[in-house]
């Protein structure tokens, strides 16, 4: 199956598109080789709604999500992780509509005494009014968002079912356009293919994406997206069986032809792969699993 069936390119236009009867979608100008088109925010209901993934501190963004929204009620302002290009909106949203902002938690500083701040890409500043947790179930008029852990490709990441709709609102952890990032040392390998697994078993028809077009028939992706990171595992395996090297080295090997501007997070993601593969003690560290470690087949 390919990984990119649907590379649909969704413009940031400042309006509002129907994308199904109950959901409508506003992309934040914020394109980039990380975010595609840009942000997905999602607005939920008719009348009294809620925001699901404001976007960044964009204030174009902004006026457009307030001009969507014009003449009804702001419920709530739900976030699935704070990555810096989903959440620092929500502040202020808040302060021109009083809503609410539910959803993951607060991100917790990573930091170490070499290195200082390790988690540049998280909104440290938000602070949800409420938090959901796993099963939590927010109540709005007309719909309901049920919160699903999805940790991953962030430790606080969650999905919202949306049950009216058949759909999931799937922030980052899906997405029909890329493969999702698993950068630690807040994504974890591990986490993010429990996830994946436990989204596969998930009843939805269509899963609303964080960045680029819908994902349908999702189950059947979710498990293409596990065969394409077990393939890309057992790549690793080998490239470390044939010449014990570094991760800048074993990105060059296993990733050919790679954009430049792409190389920082296929590292990231060749860690996530590692330390999940030296936790299993499938591969030798010699030591602490960072960027400089030479890694060999244990």
């Amino acid at each position: 199956m390919d990984l990119t069936h649907d590379r649909t390119v969704l413009k940031a236009s400042g309006a509002c598109d129907d994308v199904s009867p109950l959901v409508r979608r506003l992309i934040c100008p914020n394109p980039g080789p990380f975010t595609f088109t840009g942000t997905c925010s999602y607005i939920i209901g008719r009348g009294a709604v809620c925001i699901v993934d404001p976007g960044p501190a964009n204030s174009d963004h902004l006026a457009a999500l307030l001009r969507a929204i014009d003449g009804e009620t702001l419920e709530a302002i739900a976030v699935t992780h704070t990555h810096i290009d989903h959440s620092p909106l929500a502040r202020a949203l808040q302060q021109k509509t009083g809503a609410k902002i539910i959803g993951c938690a607060a991100h917790v500083e990573i930091r170490n005494d070499a290195s200082g701040r390790l988690d540049a890409s998280h909104d440290l500043d938000y602070a949800p009014d409420a938090e959901m947790r796993d099963g939590d179930v927010f109540e709005g008029t007309g719909y309901s968002l049920a919160a699903i852990a999805t940790p991953g490709h962030a430790s606080n990441h969650l999905c919202f079912a949306l049950p009216q709709d058949n759909a999931l609102l799937c922030g980052d952890h899906v997405m029909a356009w890329s493969t999702t990032i698993v950068a630690p040392p807040d994504g974890q390998m591990s986490d993010y293919m429990t996830s994946l697994d436990k989204l596969a078993k998930r009843p939805e028809a269509v899963f609303y994406p964080g960045h680029g077009a819908p994902v349908l028939d999702p189950q059947r992706y979710c498990r293409a997206l596990a065969h394409h990171r077990r393939q890309r595992e057992h790549s690793i395996i080998e490239a470390v069986t044939r010449q014990p090297d570094a991760i800048p080295a074993l990105v060059d090997r296993i990733y050919t032809g790679l954009d430049e501007r792409l190389k920082k997070a296929a590292a990231l993601s060749v860690l996530a792969h590692l330390e999940d593969l030296v936790a299993r003690g499938i591969v030798d560290a010699g030591g602490a699993v960072t960027m400089e470690a030479t890694f060999r087949k244990a």
